[in-house]
């Protein structure tokens, strides 16, 4: 007997619609067709779009270290909530994720309690170039994170030498959050205090471009993989146009949704995040670059902070903000305005991840492979509003918006996680496998 046949759905496959129906069984999909054998369960799919499950390859759930934020429960609930299926989480907790000791804590942490599926990130630091040889086959590593600008945390590698001993070393893709730490520091005299306009002056252009043409440089010289996050520059987007192959990149749903200063003036520190949200100029060129497909993946850089510390006067209110649960309606409704296609949003949340960091058995709806779906009512218009957020923090940058494209099921494992809204069932996600 299956256990679940989603049926009557428009499903994505072979980048294409196609009406089909979906067996599962044992978390797997066993069947692709038209389909009346007996199960268990059946979800009705008439009049939504089933995708394959969506992949969040950049989130901050904040266990250890500061889990009155968030944790890997909740930041996992987020998830769900939003039709994400699974997400890639980062180090630079406290302590910080940078051996294998403190990686298999984080491993112990996310048992039972993750309702998505997941990985983690090891952390970079200027002296663990030994660990870094030897994680190409760690249970649940996407990859290597490699702040080379100071951030939230503090892992830090920022000396070019240091970062040429973590390339070397590297034996998976090394995630970047590219700034220059030098620039960072000269520039620190145009902080205004009480005025977020500031940050993106503080955190400029020229800090972005010159810390992503060393990451580059470097890792070409190395015959590494560099994946550089969160892009927000025009000079990157044109630089990195021109390097693509073992170079990726990403860019975040909401440096594609608001801009300087309107951003600001609406938002004040609440839109205040590392590398910045910048003019319109950067804006328009970062929708280029998706337009073009130069851009490989969409993560939503998920990084809550309390709304007490948001509130504190600029410099000393903390950069960042959630996304993990926003980030399937806001490029839907991008979708819908004509902006991008769906099969462009499926290759930046679905088969780009698979490409890059080696998913296994994921990121596709084919016979085999794990039943991780995302379904979608692309003509409901859903209002975000800061009481519905699952994540601790309790707000959304988007609060007020109203998007058109909404998650309406997650499917875990074969396991509806999420329907109509609500979370249903025990957390019983798994750590994510690579190749």
């Amino acid at each position: 007997m299956l256990d679940l046949i989603i049926k009557n759905g428009s499903c994505y496959i072979d980048k294409d619609l196609k009406n089909q129906d979906i067996a599962v069984k044992d978390g797997k999909i066993v069947e692709i067709g038209k389909i009346s054998d007996e199960v268990k369960e059946i979800f009705d799919a008439k009049n939504l779009t089933v995708l394959p499950g969506c992949i969040d390859t950049q989130t901050h759930f904040r266990e250890p270290g500061s889990t009155d934020t968030e944790d890997l429960h909740s930041g996992s609930r987020a998830a769900i909530a939003g039709g994400i299926t699974g997400v890639f989480e980062m180090p630079n907790t406290n302590p910080p994720t940078s051996n294998k000791v403190e990686f298999q804590k984080k491993l112990d942490l996310a048992k039972n309690r993750m309702y998505c599926n997941y990985a983690f990130y090891f952390g970079a630091t200027a002296d663990n170039g030994d660990e870094l040889a030897n994680i190409k086959s760690l249970e649940g590593c996407c990859g290597i994170k490699l702040f080379a600008g100071s951030s939230t945390g503090n892992l830090l590698v920022a000396k070019e030498e240091d970062i040429e001993k973590v390339f070397q070393s590297s034996s998976k893709v090394v995630a970047v959050h590219s700034e220059d730490e030098a620039i960072l520091i000269k520039n620190k005299k145009l902080i205004k205090d009480g005025d977020v306009h500031s940050h993106p002056i503080w955190r400029s252009e020229e800090c972005a471009i010159s810390s992503t043409r060393r990451i580059v440089k470097i890792a070409e010289r190395y015959k590494k993989k560099a994946h550089i996050l969160h892009i927000t520059t025009k000079q990157e987007i044109d630089f990195l146009s021109q390097h693509k192959g073992d170079i990726t990149f990403e860019i975040t749903p909401q440096h594609l949704t608001i801009y300087a200063p309107d951003c600001y003036n609406k938002l004040g520190t609440y839109s205040q995040m590392n590398p910045p949200i910048r003019d319109k100029s950067h804006y328009d060129r970062l929708w280029y670059a998706v337009k073009n497909n130069y851009n490989d993946t969409i993560g939503s850089d998920h990084a809550p902070h309390l709304k007490k510390n948001k509130e504190k006067i600029y410099p000393n209110s903390p950069s960042g903000m959630p996304g993990v649960q926003t980030l399937v309606p806001v490029m839907l409704n991008h979708i819908n305005e004509g902006r991008l296609s769906l099969e462009q949003f499926m290759n930046f949340v679905c088969e780009n991840p698979v490409r890059i960091f080696g998913i296994k058995n994921k990121g596709f709806i084919k016979k085999g492979f794990d039943a991780d779906f995302t379904i979608v009512d692309l003509n409901k218009v859903i209002e975000i509003k800061n009481e519905n957020i699952q994540s601790k923090c309790g707000w959304s940058p988007f609060n007020g918006y109203k998007f058109k494209g909404k998650p309406v099921a997650t499917i875990v494992n074969g396991e509806v996680k999420m329907k109509d809204g609500k979370i249903l069932g025990e957390p019983k996600g798994q750590p994510i496998v690579f190749k």
